[in-house]
């Protein structure tokens, strides 16, 4: 019998229902956490065995015989961690994004590359009911070649998520088309076959720069302040002290292939779900609703104005993380650690999405013309696609 994988958790918040998945795989444990926060660590003691050590330290875990982390600390850190992981031979889990640079990104797979560990990016909406069957339609062929796709985000929960703690400031997200908008540019390429190479965006602060009501940050976390009560957005109370980041954004994208898409993004909505829209040349697929009885609607054949989809596909999946997601990510990254079988994810992808998102920013913060998106360099991108071999 093979001994469970020792796996190290640096980041004990919001993703840490991700330990209970390593747990419940069967074949790997929760050896060791790390979190500066009183409250992080107050939290993994109580739900890890008394076994776990649990320490404020990075080199204390990296040093204690962990094989693998999972790094689930905010979005501005993702690069120190993991760059300090994958030099002492620990394979990394990073939770998306990547980093919330295109320089960290590739300082990551670089390390990645030189030190030969093995690294997993979180993209876990690859392994998503929804966007896998939305997958199954186009590579049946009934829509033809894929010429565009456009994804609506409507982001019903951004006010007590994304505005109360360090998404709300830029120096900590760089945007929420990164940090937020990351997982659906992921997708857009995976539907697509392709990855952006040029983009254009707007945006602003529309709502909930307007609000005075800020609080001084704590130890609380997104779930902590939620309240679906809450409404109109323009009540929402203790906002993040800094708040300059955009809750309105849209971009467009050129992908090398030839593929045109769009990308659209709201933070004050009263709904909260994704609309993926692929159109190719016999047809059109979108999903409504994104979760577990939702639909996937397939017009492929001519009408004359609106019309009921040809096809309908009810949406599969279970009420768990992500409708299942989570807990298919979560063992393909340790049976990748164990085997190095290939994975539905990809770092190159995660740092493709994150260079379109940084590119569009940077547009939307400009003057709104299309910015080139640099290109990866091709040793590391062979290496990936090779399988870190």
């Amino acid at each position: 019998m093979t001994a469970p994988l020792q796996v190290g958790v640096v980041g004990f918040g919001l993703r840490s229902s991700l330990t209970e998945q390593v747990r419940r795989s069967g074949h790997a444990e929760v050896a060791a956490v790390c979190d500066p926060s009183v409250r992080g660590r107050t939290d993994a003691a109580r739900a890890l065995p008394a076994s776990t050590m649990i320490t404020d330290s990075l080199d204390q875990l990296l040093t204690c015989g962990v094989e693998a982390i999972l790094v689930l600390s905010p979005d501005d850190t993702h690069r120190s961690v993991a760059v300090a992981a994958l030099e002492a031979g620990v394979a990394v889990f990073c939770e998306k994004p990547l980093s919330t640079s295109i320089e960290d990104c590739d300082e990551v797979l670089a390390t990645a590359r030189r030190t030969g560990t093995r690294l997993y990016v979180g993209h876990n909406m690859r392994h998503m009911p929804v966007v896998r069957q939305l997958r199954e339609v186009i590579g049946s062929g009934r829509i033809g070649t894929v010429r565009s796709v456009w994804c609506r985000h409507f982001v019903g929960h951004g006010g007590d998520y994304y505005f109360r703690d360090w998404h709300a400031d830029r120096r900590h997200s760089t945007g929420l088309l990164l940090q937020k908008g990351a997982h659906d540019l992921d997708v857009i390429h995976w539907l697509a076959g392709g990855f952006t190479r040029r983009t254009a965006a707007m945006g602003r602060l529309a709502v909930y720069g307007d609000i005075s009501s800020r609080r001084e940050p704590g130890e609380e976390r997104m779930t902590d302040w939620y309240d679906p009560t809450g409404w109109p957005p323009t009540n929402l109370q203790d906002l993040n002290p800094v708040v300059d980041v955009e809750d309105l954004s849209m971009m467009i994208m050129e992908l090398g292939n030839g593929v045109l898409a769009s990308y659209q993004q709201c933070h004050f909505t009263p709904d909260y779900w994704r609309n993926y829209t692929v159109i190719g040349e016999a047809g059109r697929v979108e999903n409504l609703g994104d979760g577990p009885g939702g639909r996937i609607a397939v017009w492929d054949r001519r009408h004359s104005s609106w019309a009921p989809p040809d096809t309908e596909i009810e949406i599969t999946g279970s009420a768990e993380g992500h409708g299942g997601a989570d807990r298919v990510m979560i063992e393909e990254f340790l049976r990748f650690v164990r085997t190095g079988q290939p994975t539905e994810t990809s770092p190159v992808a995660a740092r493709e999405a994150v260079a379109a998102a940084v590119a569009a920013t940077g547009s939307l913060r400009g003057d709104g013309s299309a910015r080139s998106v640099p290109e990866l360099d091709p040793d590391l991108v062979a290496y990936f696609e090779g399988g870190q071999l």
